[in-house]
């Protein structure tokens, strides 16, 4: 008889099954909440990317000048222009002719009087010796017409001593013959001398025209510019093709100053004597103190803007002709007292900061991360920058760039 079967083997063994279950349940959700994490970081990776990053400036009333650059009080007014030179000119012949001599080049310094340029004169050397000459001649002419005039005046008189004493001794017509030839050497050494003053016009006129040759400084300054070159042709004005007209532009340096353009509607800001900041476009961060020097008596119609000339106070080797400037004209303390405590501080922003929206001017202000849509009255545009009459209070942080189309709420960060 067989033995029985042992039934205990066909048992599952649920311990040895439960231990790999658990490891994989772990394995898996340790991996889900990696999958979250990395999905919330990528999430806010997005975010924070689609957030741009906006330029900003605070927007501030006019205060007082601290930097020391220039005495005065509140800023009135802000203008640009250029620096330009009082004295200024462009030195040329008196004469054509061709260029043989330049003794400067750009940035020499000359005094009044100094040859600058010389033109080829031998033509006019020639006709310098030809004039010399000439008076050589027309001295002798006049000491041979003198001579022949002196014997010839006493013979009248001898011949009317002699009729005195004895008339049949010479004849009436002795008498005329003698007082005609006299009359005729007076008006030889007459013509004579007519000639040598004649000769030295000429020899004058010959001397004057070599001397055009010669190009001298007009004043003393600095050369700016060489706008010709030994062999060119040069005349008084250009006549095209290869002729020139002007052989150096120079300037005096020291009478540089800055012309500014001011809108007509801030121009009752502006008065002579005042105070000025003067701010290159090539040094931002130095200003130079200046003051009005002249208000032109005139406006440009289409552009309603007044020219003002402001004086360089710091003069500086730095500053050159031509360069752009920005002038922020200054009130000073006596102006500033009597306008009184009262007065309403001025808030002056660039015009790139103002928007105009649905026909509405405005700025969008940047709190707490976010765009906020802010209509303002503003006056005309001086120098690039706005006056705000009303909408802002100051201390406001102002969108200039980095959004083309801001929305109200739009989030946005500051770097």
């Amino acid at each position: 008889m067989a033995a029985p079967s042992d039934l205990s083997k066909l048992r599952i063994d649920r311990e040895a099954h439960s231990a790999p279950v658990r490891k994989a349940v772990v394995r898996n959700l340790v991996l889900f909440a990696v999958a979250i994490v990395l999905v919330g970081a990528a999430a806010m990776v997005v975010r924070s990317r689609s957030v741009p990053t906006v330029q900003v400036l605070t927007a501030s009333a006019s205060a007082s000048n601290t930097s020391g650059a220039s005495a005065g009080g509140a800023t009135t007014v802000t203008a640009n222009g250029y620096v330009v030179a009082r004295t200024k000119a462009s030195v040329s012949a008196k004469t054509p002719g061709r260029l043989a001599y330049l003794g400067v080049s750009e940035g020499s310094f000359v005094r009044r009087g100094d040859v600058i340029a010389r033109l080829d004169n031998a033509d006019f050397d020639a006709a310098v010796a030809q004039a010399e000459a000439n008076i050589a001649s027309s001295e002798a002419a006049v000491i041979e017409a003198r001579a022949d005039r002196d014997q010839l005046v006493i013979e009248p008189r001898r011949i009317r001593e002699i009729r005195a004493r004895n008339p049949d001794l010479v004849s009436q017509q002795d008498l005329d013959v003698a007082t005609s030839r006299a009359a005729q050497a007076e008006a030889r050494v007459n013509a004579a001398e007519a000639r040598k003053r004649s000769a030295d016009a000429a020899l004058r006129i010959a001397r004057a025209t070599n001397e055009n040759t010669i190009i001298r400084a007009p004043f003393t300054g600095t050369v700016l510019r060489k706008d010709a070159e030994v062999g060119e042709v040069v005349a008084p004005s250009v006549g095209g093709g290869l002729t020139r007209g002007a052989v150096v532009t120079m300037a005096d340096l020291a009478s540089l100053e800055v012309e500014v353009d001011v809108n007509e509607a801030y121009i009752g800001r502006v008065h002579g004597g005042w105070p000025a900041r003067i701010t290159l476009d090539a040094y931002p961060d130095t200003s130079f103190r200046g003051r009005v020097r002249q208000v032109v008596p005139t406006a440009d119609r289409q552009r309603a803007t007044v020219q003002v000339k402001v004086s360089i106070d710091d003069h500086d080797p730095r500053i050159l002709p031509e360069m752009g400037a920005k002038v922020d004209f200054l009130a000073p303390d006596s102006a500033r007292a009597d306008a009184g405590a009262a007065s309403r501080p001025v808030i002056r922003i660039p015009a790139a900061a103002v928007k105009t929206d649905s026909g509405t001017t405005v700025v969008w202000i940047v709190r707490d991360g976010r765009l906020v849509r802010r209509p303002v009255q503003t006056g005309p545009v001086s120098g690039g920058f706005l006056e705000i009459r009303s909408g802002l209070n100051g201390g406001e942080q102002l969108l200039t760039g980095g959004v083309e189309s801001p929305t109200n709420g739009m989030r946005v960060k500051v770097p």
